[in-house]
């Protein structure tokens, strides 16, 4: 056989596309080229595969006098990185003849070194997954991916090791060193790459009952809050404890999300079982938070999906990076485009804000600020009316007295807290029902209207406040769900006075000052 065909795929943005892998070989004069757009690296497998071969025992198509064409289909979408080194050296030896299977349902990933061994590769859940939607039904990859990919049902997943390995398979259809689906995921099933590991409880937090108070509403409802104070008093370790009250991701989020961090290469096997945790420094770029480059990539507000994005030091990010902010804190995902196309990428993340009332920290404290007007100014400018309007929970962190810190006495746990949030969460999942919305905070207009029904004495208060506080129709909105999450916590049923209360006072008019 002079032409072989085999399958492989590639993942662009968060999408995967199948590649067909078509070789054919003919008499002439050496050469071994490839076709089809590729990058500098798919080039560079002509010399991988032709090594790997040779030092697996095979004849080197470097080493034949004849014309091999690789053809990497469709041709018109462009072919990136080394995953195509296994399906070409598969498909080289089906056209000379060393090999013979049927390749229809089967598809093929990884990257060769050298001495034939098969390296990990990137976005092996979102290919295993395109590879069951286009109804493959065995997939090949390397071991170390196989971890993420058997947890996609309805497709066998083969964890290989070597070229030689796979050959063997193949010729004769079984071999009990390659890991298959059933066996490989009964191991994993308990395993997970990533846990509540910032090592930071509520109970290790002295005193600041308010602003805890307010980090169990936001985790409850999924809304966004904003810490704001004099340096050193706690607003970092509040983010960072935020974590740890959020419940474990479902079987669906976790897949959604491992897929995310498979794509970029921050998976190490297994799912990702609970809510990823961001924390950007803030001389990040803007394409590193939001995402993007000439093929867009995630950025840190994907990459935060399901989970926490925590912007230290608010103000002194990028001001592009900060109003970068707009679309996925209002819609749930940030749309990149560019010439070659548009990515649409998940965003429904809580973000957590903290900052200092000024450059020095001082302003609106006892001890003395001495930043200039301008510079003052030109600190609490960093964050337009558009930002503050969609952080549904402003909360102002105090200094705490001395005595509090050395008291010994503990406070109320993560795992205590993280029960009534899964209650209150376990209540949104009942009344949304099949709908797409998860969170209070991501109900629309619709929903707003359909589940919050307020009587008229609590419409009058709502109305009154709002005119007073001068709320925008967004901010509005922003206080029913909010109110509607401290409802859910208390496990009532309608919101009264006291909710739509305790939602009015997170919406200061100056978030700098108290």
């Amino acid at each position: 056989m002079s032409f072989a065909r085999v399958f492989s795929a590639q993942t662009a943005g968060l999408r995967a596309q199948i590649i067909d892998v078509e070789i054919d070989t003919a008499q002439g004069l050496h050469s071994f080229v490839v076709v089809g757009l590729p990058d500098k690296a798919v080039e560079e497998s002509r010399d991988r595969v032709g090594s790997a071969l040779k030092n697996s025992g095979f004849k080197s198509p470097k080493h034949s006098n004849q014309k091999v064409t690789i053809s990497l289909a469709p041709a018109d979408l462009k072919k990136e990185g080394p995953l195509f080194d296994l399906p070409i050296a598969i498909a080289y030896l089906l056209s000379s003849g060393e090999l013979s299977f049927n390749a229809k349902d089967k598809l093929f990933l990884g990257e060769l070194s050298l001495d034939g061994v098969l390296r990990p590769i990137k976005g092996a859940l979102l290919l295993a997954k395109r590879a069951k939607e286009a109804g493959f039904k065995e997939i090949y990859l390397p071991k170390e991916n196989a971890r993420e990919a058997v947890y996609i049902n309805d497709i066998k997943v083969f964890g290989i090791e070597n070229l030689t390995q796979i050959v063997e398979h193949l010729s004769s259809g079984v071999d009990s060193s390659i890991n298959q689906s059933k066996a490989l995921k009964d191991n994993l099933l308990k395993t997970s790459t990533t846990d509540y590991k910032n090592g930071v409880e509520f109970c290790d937090i002295k005193g600041q009952e308010s602003a805890k108070r307010a980090c169990e509403i936001a985790a409850a409802g999924g809304h966004n809050i904003a810490f704001f104070g004099p340096p050193g008093t706690g607003k970092t370790m509040l983010a960072r404890a935020l974590q740890s009250i959020l419940p474990p991701l479902s079987q669906q989020e976790a897949i959604d999300v491992t897929g995310i961090h498979s794509v970029v290469g921050e998976i190490q096997g297994g799912l990702v079982e609970y809510p990823p945790f961001r924390a950007p420094h803030h001389t990040s770029s803007y394409v590193s938070i939001a995402g993007g480059g000439a093929i867009p990539r995630p950025g840190e507000i994907t990459l935060a999906h399901r989970g926490v994005l925590f912007l230290d030091e608010f103000p002194e990010f990028d001001r592009r990076v900060i109003e970068a902010l707009r679309q996925p804190l209002e819609e749930g995902f940030v749309s990149i485009s560019r010439a070659k196309g548009t990515e649409v990428f998940p965003a429904k993340f809580i973000l957590v804000a903290a900052m200092n009332p000024c450059h020095c920290g001082n302003y609106g404290t006892e001890k003395e600020c001495v930043c200039p007007p301008s510079r003052l100014m030109q600190y609490q400018r960093k964050i337009s009316g558009p930002i503050v309007d969609r952080i549904d929970m402003w909360v102002h962190v105090s200094q705490i007295e001395h005595t509090k810190l050395s008291d010994m006495q503990k406070g109320e746990t993560s795992n205590a807290i993280r029960g009534r949030i899964i209650s209150a969460r376990n209540i949104q999942r009942k009344r949304f029902g099949l709908n797409k919305v998860l969170l209070n905070s991501e109900m629309g207009v619709r929903d707003i209207e359909k589940h919050i029904v307020l009587d008229a004495k609590n419409r009058d208060l709502l109305n009154r406040s709002a005119k007073q506080l001068e709320l925008s129709p967004r901010a509005y909105h922003r206080i029913l769900k909010t109110a509607r999450t401290i409802a859910d916590i208390s496990n009532d049923e309608n919101i009264t006075d006291i909710h739509i209360l305790e939602a009015l006072q997170y919406r200061p008019k100056n978030p700098f000052t108290q």
